[in-house]
């Protein structure tokens, strides 16, 4: 059995892709703060949070997804 959190987007609690709510729930924090968080840091990089939040929206599954990290990594050791 693996008790392991995995970080998925939400599927329920989201305004664009449910990556700050996903990052909230894995971290335990209100998603109101990652939110915040990710206004703040795109003020300050210039715009280059943005890129983060963009890849985090192709890279993290949504947690409804039915998918394993072996399925979606084929040949890399669990």
């Amino acid at each position: 059995m693996n008790t392991t959190k995995r970080l998925t987007r939400s599927s329920t609690d989201k305004y664009v892709g449910g990556v700050s709510a996903g990052l909230a729930n894995h971290l335990g924090i209100d998603p109101t703060l990652v939110r915040v968080g990710w206004v703040f840091a795109t003020l300050v990089s210039g715009g280059a949070a943005i890129l983060a939040y963009a890849a985090m929206l192709v890279v993290v599954p949504r947690e409804d997804e039915d998918t394993h990290i072996d399925d979606r990594l084929p040949g890399v050791p669990a």
